[in-house]
């Protein structure tokens, strides 16, 4: 399973970037599920906001499995309130009962406390990896895709999480879970919180790729572009194309509630595409080996919104 890399950036006060690159998901960390990984980082952002108390705003860039990681994180971040949580661990939360309602603002809509500003992903299988052609390394062969979902064990729970088999307490898999807010997880208004939502998608796939481009880059393959289509940019050569998509029209939702009693008329696949385009997303298209691309990174860091 290929290693998700992520990077915390907090703005701070005084306009410089503080930049952190996360160490709590790696090597054989990444087995152990989506939620599990998220889980880790989030608790890893509280660590470092709490050391640098200045930071006002933050933003997220995940790479392949760190963009899953990340959407997850932000769920549990989202309108999480850190100052009562520590005031509650020094003794000296209110013993009224009544909540502040300067906090309750102070925290409405932000991330741990922190403006939401860039998510950006790269690489992301964002709709998993279980639909046709989403696995490059499979060059599309169904038989292997059908192997590949059934043995998804293998890859610990993230491999069931990555391929829609998991069914933890009769719930619906949890990438299907992650694109609607939950009972006490807000996953799709913590993503729309963001100022802007970035996804770069590779369409260069080789032998040796695990995501493909329909997956990263939240697009039904009959939507693909045509590369004759596309120009190159000369300052940034490996990206052929950038977008922003609207939101989905009200008739193109669907709801959560009728996916998870049982109704059949929609796959999951569709699903997921539906609910995360409710929300704008610039769309990165590039084309590039895995030994070039330099001028990507530059492209992600010229349109990094401070």
């Amino acid at each position: 399973m290929e290693c998700s890399e992520l990077e915390i950036c907090s703005k701070t006060v005084s306009q410089e970037i503080s930049r952190r690159c996360s160490e709590c998901n790696c090597s054989m960390l990444t087995f152990d599920g989506v939620d599990v990984m998220g889980e880790r980082l989030a608790e890893e952002v509280i660590s470092v906001i709490k050391r640098h108390p200045s930071v006002q705003k933050i933003s997220f860039v995940g790479h392949s499995l760190g963009g899953l990681i990340a959407r997850y994180a932000i769920g549990r971040l989202y309108e999480r309130d850190l100052t009562r949580e520590q005031s509650q661990e020094n003794g000296e939360c209110r013993s009224d009962g009544v909540e502040d309602p300067l906090l309750e603002h102070k925290v409405k809509g932000k991330i741990a406390g922190l403006e939401p500003v860039n998510f950006i992903t790269s690489a992301t299988p964002h709709l998993g990896t279980r639909g046709h052609k989403q696995v490059p390394v499979f060059c599309g062969f169904q038989p292997l895709e059908k192997v590949a979902a059934r043995t998804s064990w293998c890859l610990g729970r993230s491999g069931r999480h990555l391929f829609l088999t998991d069914r933890d307490k009769g719930k619906p898999p949890l990438l299907i879970q992650m694109v609607n807010d939950t009972e006490d997880l807000n996953f799709l208004s913590a993503l729309q919180s963001f100022r802007r939502r970035v996804a770069y998608a590779n369409h260069l796939t080789t032998l040796i790729d695990l995501v493909g481009w329909s997956t990263s880059s939240l697009r039904r393959r009959k939507e693909l572009p045509k590369l004759k289509h596309l120009s190159k940019d000369d300052k940034y050569p490996h990206i052929v194309n950038a977008e922003t998509i609207k939101t989905a029209s009200t008739q193109e939702e669907v709801s959560f509630e009728a996916k998870a009693s049982g109704c059949k008329h929609i796959d999951l696949e569709e699903e997921m595409i539906r609910s995360l385009t409710k929300m704008s997303w610039e769309r990165v298209k590039t084309y590039y080996l895995h030994s070039d691309g330099a001028d990507v990174i530059q492209h992600m860091v010229d349109n990094f919104v401070v």
